[in-house]
């Protein structure tokens, strides 16, 4: 009798198929079901070769015990993207699509040390001093902003109509933005995520951050971007403002995610029952079994070293597959024994996301008010004929169409306005200018 078990198969599709090479984390088929890749990927060990894009390649964590120990372990691991070993020695495309997300920049996500001590303090206690009641009251006025905009049509599009946008009205408001400056800020933000004239995003995102900062130089106010400052840290200007940026870009695209995959789950599961007290629940599995980011946080060796059954290289790309070691066989147990929470779709470690209370807050609030509004919300086409966006690192859907009995219009004035300034869907910058201002004068009348 033969107990050697059967060689894997890569999942179909797969580019791997016969080739024995690297597997790669892009592209449609690995978008329409990741979890087949993750289950190939788990025959190679805890850790796996993989291609974030073509031509950068990297080692993938998927193991969920080798994942916390990386995680952890600051002194054999480290995140200053300087050390990365193919992007210094001009190995990795100067256009590749990923590289934004994992070049080095003067915050707290890419340093080690005393000086990523210093940046993250000044993080983790300016986001702890918003107060839970500003969060809900933030989160319930942009909810209902929003719902203005469409409940009277009786459809939308739950991401581009609310999941996407509520989020950076959140944001815009605990930062302090005024209008002009926060109408930059949106728009900067959705052009770096949607890869629509991404370079110019950027350029107009860090601009409208560093004229942030010296407004709240000249008069700060009771909000995170003056209590960053304030800090006993000590940050500089540069440090301001790459660290809002990271701050900024982290509650849109993450926690865009985060709201519209809690609501594919609560439209697409029927043991939800359309929310009822159910709604923590979906948040919790959906950061189990579909969490917003799904490959991150990038590590670099700080020598060469074995490591979770693989020989790595000083300076060699290591990412953790929060996805994959959520749902491997190990966590099964604890998530029957009640750890509902033990998932490590917030991280873990020193780096470990410093706003995850937040986040989770505006989530909650923002699928219970959705469902209190539109009770009988409804899925508008069939599960299978959505869509998932392709990329290494975010789990998110393309659009997520749904249906209700249309609302009763409400303040008609300011549905008028947002109506007419919604210009031509090839027009894309336009359309994103002016939506924080939008957004406060609607909540002045």
């Amino acid at each position: 009798m033969d107990d050697r078990s059967p060689a894997p198969v890569p999942p179909p599709g797969c580019p791997a198929h016969g080739s024995g090479g690297r597997v790669p984390l892009y592209g449609p088929e690995f978008a329409a079901d990741p979890q087949a890749y993750y289950t190939y990927l788990r025959h190679y060990g805890p850790a796996a070769p993989v291609e974030l894009a073509p031509g950068v390649e990297a080692t993938l964590v998927t193991d969920y015990q080798s994942a916390l120990q990386l995680l952890q372990d600051s002194g054999s691991f480290r995140k200053d993207a300087r050390r990365w070993r193919d992007l210094n020695d001009g190995k990795i495309p100067a256009d590749s699509p990923v590289v934004p997300a994992l070049a080095h920049r003067s915050n707290c996500m890419f340093t080690d040390g005393a000086e990523h001590l210093r940046l993250r303090q000044a993080v983790t206690d300016s986001m702890a001093r918003i107060d839970a009641r500003r969060i809900t009251r933030t989160a319930e006025q942009a909810a209902d902003y929003l719902i203005a905009q469409f409940g009277g049509r009786g459809s939308a599009d739950l991401l581009s109509d609310y999941a996407k946008q509520l989020p950076l009205f959140v944001f815009n408001e605990l930062f302090g933005c005024p209008a002009d400056i926060g109408d930059r800020v949106l728009f900067g933000i959705s052009g770096m995520f949607d890869g629509i004239n991404a370079a110019k995003a950027t350029e107009v995102l860090f601009q409208a951050a560093g004229e942030l900062i010296a407004l709240k130089r000249d008069r700060p106010g009771d909000d995170v971007t003056s209590w960053l400052m304030g800090h006993e840290a000590g940050l500089t200007d540069q440090e301001m403002v790459h660290q809002l940026a990271l701050l900024l870009g982290a509650g849109a695209e993450p926690l865009r995610n985060l709201i519209g995959n809690t609501l594919h789950r609560l439209l697409t599961h029927d043991r939800y029952a359309h929310g009822g007290g159910l709604i923590e629940e979906a948040v919790d599995d959906t950061l189990w079994e579909n969490p917003p980011i799904s490959n991150y946080a990038a590590h670099y060796p700080a020598s060469d070293i074995e490591f979770a059954g693989r020989e790595l290289a000083a300076g060699e790309l290591v990412l953790v597959s929060f996805a994959a070691a959520n749902t491997g066989p190990a966590l099964t147990q604890a998530r029957q024994a009640g750890s509902n929470r033990a998932h490590l779709a917030w991280s873990a470690g020193p780096h470990a996301c410093p706003s995850k209370e937040t986040a989770r807050h505006v989530t909650v609030t923002a699928v219970e008010y959705l469902f209190n509004r539109l009770p009988d919300i409804e899925l508008a086409v069939p599960e299978d004929s959505l869509t998932w966006r392709p990329g290494p690192f975010t789990r998110a859907l393309v659009t997520l169409p749904a249906r209700f009995t249309p609302l009763q219009p409400v303040r008609q004035p300011a549905a008028r306005v947002a109506e007419a300034a919604a210009p031509r869907a090839t027009d894309a910058a336009p359309r994103r200018a002016g939506l924080w201002s939008q957004f406060l004068n609607w909540l002045a009348k």
